[in-house]
């Protein structure tokens, strides 16, 4: 399938095409936000002390550090249940892809009702003890859908009933609570999307169920276009357990060939973050696939998918250290050229270390399928050194 969503302006002042989400590379285009902003270490420390200080009223919680939280969609549950199971101590959670709205903003699944591998993969993760928190994104049909939310954010008798069936449905399939990725909002959608998770938020708690929310990379409050502004992050940080911060496609299938997820700019994502979200709260997304562009356009890639590429073409693979990230070029049999940037086990490492580094609250791993076999054990050498799990929140797996 493929997902059409509208344009947006990048920081430049070029077109790019709106963020998908964190786990919704259904039509597969996945795109993301950029930014630049350097902390150095005693900043971090004083700006954690402060957040600590004069937060600590609003956020009354228990944090839940050292979450790491597998995100997986629908068309490679069954490889990635097999991946998570294989290493099930590094993993707290499982957010499993498999929810849309309709047409109308009822809740309804991204996939074939009844799928086998999804319902076992599930029945398996759950008897393996970990968390499921499945997400639910505003897609209709495979495509991203403004009209299925943007209705019910304005109307307050759609959001009370919108917000009772997401309830029910934790309650009924006894999820340990809801992961919420509403994209494409709009600047004028920003208190009244703000209201929803609040409220959605106060609904799960008292039902022993937690909320996640899905927010888009950005390095001021503004960001880059709407759907910055529509997410507030101060506010959103209030109300939900986990803000997961989808820090990647810093370059994506639209742009100029480029890193996905740059060092740098990752960090300064995280700074803004910390200023507005106590750092326990913040989950950081770690991309695990890469592109590969030729003719002013990209396609997605696995890391083995590019890794098989550069073996194929004969290519070298280079790795840039100031964004940590690898890359290659090669020419196929047409005589274009590709350039191919994505994500390995060293370029993972280098994120996982910043969340161990900046004190937050965990990971989220974006797993597309057939990610480098090196990964993991980089990721429990991180958890091992300090990143590790913590006790689970209220809720049942």
């Amino acid at each position: 399938m493929r997902i059409d969503v509208p344009a947006r302006v990048t920081r430049d002042g070029t077109p790019a095409a709106a963020g998908l989400s964190v786990a919704g590379r259904l039509g597969h285009r996945y795109r993301r936000t950029r930014g630049r902003w350097l902390w150095g270490a005693a900043a971090v420390l004083c700006a954690a002390a402060l957040i600590a200080v004069t937060a600590g009223a609003h956020f009354a919680r228990p944090a839940r550090m050292g979450t790491t939280v597998a995100s997986l969609p629908y068309w490679s549950f069954r490889d990635g249940t097999d991946t998570v199971l294989a290493n099930r101590q590094a993993f707290t959670e499982v957010s499993p892809f498999i929810y849309g709205l309709s047409g109308s903003g009822q809740i309804d699944v991204q996939y074939p009702p009844g799928q086998p591998q999804v319902t076992a993969g599930i029945s398996r993760l759950r008897a393996a003890g970990l968390r499921i928190v499945p997400t639910i994104a505003n897609m209709t049909d495979g495509r991203w859908s403004y009209p299925a939310v943007a209705h019910m954010l304005h109307t307050p008798a759609l959001m009370n009933r919108h917000i009772a069936a997401i309830v029910g449905l934790a309650d009924r399939e006894n999820y340990a609570g809801i992961d919420i990725d509403y994209e494409g909002l709009r600047a004028g959608d920003r208190q009244a999307f703000s209201t929803f998770v609040t409220r959605l938020a106060a609904a799960l708690h008292a039902h022993g169920k937690i909320l996640s929310v899905a927010v888009f990379a950005k390095t001021s409050d503004a960001g880059y276009g709407g759907q910055n502004v529509a997410q507030d992050y101060a506010a959103i940080g209030r109300a939900a357990d986990q803000v997961k911060l989808m820090a990647y496609d810093y370059h994506w299938n639209g742009s100029p060939p480029g890193p996905i997820a740059p060092i740098g700019w990752v960090r300064s994502v995280i700074g803004y973050a910390r200023t507005q979200i106590p750092a326990s709260r913040i989950v950081l997304g770690i991309p695990l696939y890469g592109y590969d562009w030729a003719g002013g356009h990209a396609t997605d890639l696995t890391g083995q998918q590019a890794e098989q590429l550069a073996v194929q073409h004969g290519a070298t693979v280079h790795y840039d250290v100031a964004s940590q990230s690898p890359w290659f070029s090669y020419t196929d049999s047409s005589g274009r050229t590709h350039d191919v940037w994505f994500e390995d086990p060293q370029s993972s490492a280098a994120k996982f270390a910043l969340v161990r580094q900046l004190g937050l609250g965990g990971m989220f791993l974006w797993m597309y399928g057939d990610e480098e076999p090196g990964t993991w054990p980089r990721l429990h050498r991180s958890l091992a050194s300090g990143a590790g799990p913590a006790a689970g929140p209220t809720g049942r797996p």
